[in-house]
């Protein structure tokens, strides 16, 4: 029987391992989305199967073609079957990284770790590099002495939209059939506060078009009565929000309920909202974030300032980002979207929406006896009382999860907090929370098989 203390003891024996092994990890730039990468994820995969060796684990690098064609992205899997009696566990990450953006915004170089006031700088070092380590730590740690079935599924293209991860796990259902699927993508509350994520908001992807003209025209010839298709998406545009900020579209589902209140302050500070903005919307701040929908524009195809020029445009498109609601199909949410900015063209503009992708949001079973060890593993591996917490961000394959293995728990865990600055410029990982979230993860499995002592 393991201890509490054995467990930890041995995960602290080998951080300067799992330090240079992220290392190594972040030192690859595997950008799913940057077709001039593909060699880099492979590398990438090709590390991890390495480090998978060390801990007795024969790993395969598979790449699915889809029936229509599609190539998927390099992913790993590895397994070791469970002891009569005993539950298996699916540990999932992912291995692939975002792009850098603007390099000149990076204090450091994006793909070489540094280490600053506890924090560890890099891309890929906290999303989702990092949840890599913490499941491979807690394997180290535990070795076979749980009798836990292990499956390992660290997936290569989930940061462009997981494309082919419908079909990879229809073709692999037997080889990543579990009792229990840890996804180790997600945030904590606080620095030292660890979190179970026990919603995530859906995600629908939409193109909106707008025509005016049939070709571009000189704007003091023309400007004044005709209409150009840039002022045309900005009036469009401004129909979507209530002026309180809140959202204007019919049929979109909202509630006020959370587990937990985000102080005004709080939020204020992760976020670096200016002192001079308000906050948008109604209700409680969590709901506002979590449980209730939002709208972003992410994209603008129009002239930028530098080669502005005296033109009336004739088309213009953006592309609108909605969250959606746990319990609202995002493809509802979505046809709601595209009838508000079809009924709302102004002054008899063309408008075409289109839905490119949509995710479906999740709800965790929170009442089950494995959420009750979840809570246990991080109350203890942290050594500080756990906060459940809804997230507003979109992990729409746990979905596809849930719907091929009805029977499974899925439990959310994650490395990242508030000032992790995941796809963002500076990104970087608690080094403190990274080694608790790796103990955490060692006690979780180890009581699910039984095999640890519980104070």
């Amino acid at each position: 029987m393991l201890t509490v203390d054995e467990i930890t003891r041995r995960i602290d024996a080998h951080m300067a391992q799992y330090r240079q092994e992220l290392d190594e990890l972040v030192a690859i730039p595997s950008v799913s989305g940057l077709k001039e990468h593909e060699p880099d994820m492979v590398r990438d995969a090709e590390k991890i199967t390495e480090f998978l060796a060390l801990r007795g684990l024969d790993a395969q690098i598979i790449q699915i073609t889809t029936d229509d064609g599609r190539v998927g992205r390099p992913a790993v899997m590895a397994s070791r079957p469970a002891e009569p009696g005993k539950p298996t566990v699916l540990l999932y990450s992912h291995h692939d990284v975002q792009p850098t953006g603007d390099l000149a915004q990076w204090d450091t170089d994006p793909f070489t770790t540094v280490e600053k006031n506890g924090r560890l700088y890099g891309r890929g070092a906290a999303d989702d590099k990092a949840g890599i380590l913490v499941h491979l730590a807690a394997l180290a740690a535990l070795s076979d002495e749980t009798g836990v079935g292990i499956r390992i599924f660290f997936e290569g293209e989930e940061e462009s939209g997981s494309p082919t991860f419908k079909d990879f796990i229809e073709q692999y259902k037997d080889q990543l059939a579990a009792d229990v699927i840890v996804v180790a993508d997600s945030s904590n509350w606080r620095v030292g506060t660890p979190s179970l994520t026990t919603s995530l908001r859906g995600n629908a992807l939409v193109t909106v078009r707008v025509r005016t003209l049939d070709h571009a025209i000189h704007s003091g010839m023309f400007g004044g009565p005709v209409a150009d298709s840039m002022t045309e998406t900005i009036r469009l545009l401004s129909t979507l929000w209530a002026p309180d900020g809140s959202l204007a579209v019919e049929g979109l589902n909202a509630y006020d309920e959370t587990d937990i209140e985000y102080p005004e302050d709080d939020l204020r500070s992760d976020a670096g909202v200016l002192g001079s903005m308000r906050l948008l919307g109604h209700g409680s701040l969590a709901s506002r974030l979590w449980t209730q929908p939002s709208l972003t524009v992410t994209g603008i195809d129009a002239p930028d300032v530098e080669h502005a020029s005296n033109t009336l445009w004739p088309e213009t498109q953006v592309m609108l980002s909605l969250r959606v609601t746990p319990g609202q199909d995002p493809h509802e949410a979505a046809h709601a979207l595209i009838r508000h900015l079809q009924t709302h063209a102004p002054d008899g503009a063309q408008v075409d929406a289109q839905l490119v992708e949509a995710g479906p949001a999740y709800q965790a079973h929170m009442n089950s006896d494995v959420v009750q060890i979840a809570h246990w593993a991080l109350k203890t591996g942290f050594g500080h009382d756990y906060v459940d917490m809804g997230v507003g961000g979109s992990i729409p394959f746990i979905a596809d999860f849930q719907r091929m293995f009805p029977s499974a728990e899925v439990v959310v865990t994650g490395i990242e907090d508030p000032d992790t600055r995941a796809h963002s410029q500076n990104e970087s990982l608690s080094l403190s929370d990274w080694r608790s979230a790796m103990i955490a993860e060692a006690l979780f499995i180890a009581r699910l098989g039984s095999a640890v002592e519980v104070d």
